[in-house]
């Protein structure tokens, strides 16, 4: 037996409580794994609250990413002791995901934990930093480069922003940090921000287009604030997109696109192919400064997930929230 958040079907709602599970109880996979760290993310935390229909098939665990250390295999890329990284694949969603001391999964979604991170560390980065890496890769890919200017980078208080804000500084950009958390001003800037831009000024409804301020941005926030970094963005810049903690909705207009030739450019870190997760995690773990990482992790301690994850919600936590998950935590 061993421990896992657990989310049932309760009548109209469900409920989300810490349960014994057993291992006959784990979804098929050729990967057994007994799980290091995993983290709290914000998908996570409107899967545990219910605040979003998250969660496809019930019972749950939720949890969306984890690393850890490799239990049994019968997948020949994978043998026990070896040390992986999961993210994605509809964890916590549709296959039960890394709340749990252990979780069983196909092979073919882990990722070898590459050298120069630790497990914790890898938790540190998680999906949120996983993605960011993914957007930062896609201004790249789209010709954004450090001579062509400012790059705006929306939610930076929170996991995406904080790493997307020390990877852009660290690769020579400068970066222009949107947050609606005035005391988090410090905090983003020592991750390499040049300046903070307040949320409000992105709050409104949208122009067509704006003054021409930024060569590419990374949005996690869509709905009106997409919108106004849409137009504000210069002539044939980039907006990266991977997130929609604003609204699912985007009031824009064609203008950006048809007059100043902008690309919005989505990101998905779920079903990313396997190539592309490597590359990123490779370059995460030679490109972010361990330091200012440590600087980002709040450590949330298992038994404590369930009612933190309200707090999230709330934008009472920033940075990216680890949680030791068993006693293999090195």
């Amino acid at each position: 037996m061993f421990k896992g958040i657990l989310i049932e079907k309760s009548g109209d709602g469900q409920s989300t409580r810490m349960a014994q599970l057993n291992e006959a109880d784990l979804p098929d996979g050729d990967v057994l794994v007994d799980v290091s760290w995993t983290t709290l993310n914000y998908k996570d935390a409107l899967a545990i609250t219910g605040k979003s229909p998250v969660v496809r098939q019930f019972p749950m665990v939720p949890g969306i990413d984890f690393a850890g250390v490799v239990a049994e295999s019968s997948n020949s890329s994978f043998k026990a002791g070896d040390r992986v990284i999961m993210t994605g694949w509809g964890m916590g969603e549709k296959h039960w995901g890394g709340l749990s001391e252990r979780a069983r999964v196909k092979g073919e979604w882990l990722v070898p934990l590459p050298d120069g991170l630790n497990l914790r560390q890898a938790m540190g980065i998680g999906t949120a930093g996983f993605t960011a890496m993914l957007c930062v890769m896609k201004l790249e890919e789209q010709g954004v480069t450090p001579d062509k200017g400012e790059i705006l980078v929306t939610g930076a208080a929170g996991g995406v922003g904080s790493v997307a804000t020390t990877l852009l500084a660290a690769r020579g950009y400068d970066v222009a940090a949107v947050t609606g958390r005035s005391e988090e001003a410090e905090y983003i800037k020592g991750l390499g921000a040049k300046r903070i831009v307040d949320r409000e000024a992105f709050s409104g409804k949208g122009k067509p287009l704006a003054k021409e301020q930024w060569a590419g941005a990374i949005d996690v926030v869509g709905s009106n604030v997409l919108a106004n970094v849409l137009a504000g963005v210069k002539y044939g810049g980039t907006v990266a997109n991977c997130g929609l903690a604003g609204g699912m909705d985007l009031p824009t207009t064609v203008a950006p696109f048809i007059l100043r030739g902008v690309t919005l450019a989505g990101v998905d870190s779920v079903m990313c192919d396997r190539v592309k997760r490597v590359l990123a995690w490779q370059g995460l773990a030679r490109e972010l400064d361990h330091e200012k990482l440590e600087g980002m992790l709040n450590e949330v301690s298992f038994d404590s997930v369930i009612r933190t994850a309200p707090l999230m919600l709330e934008g009472k936590v920033r940075g990216r929230q680890v949680v030791p998950v068993s006693g293999l935590v090195s």
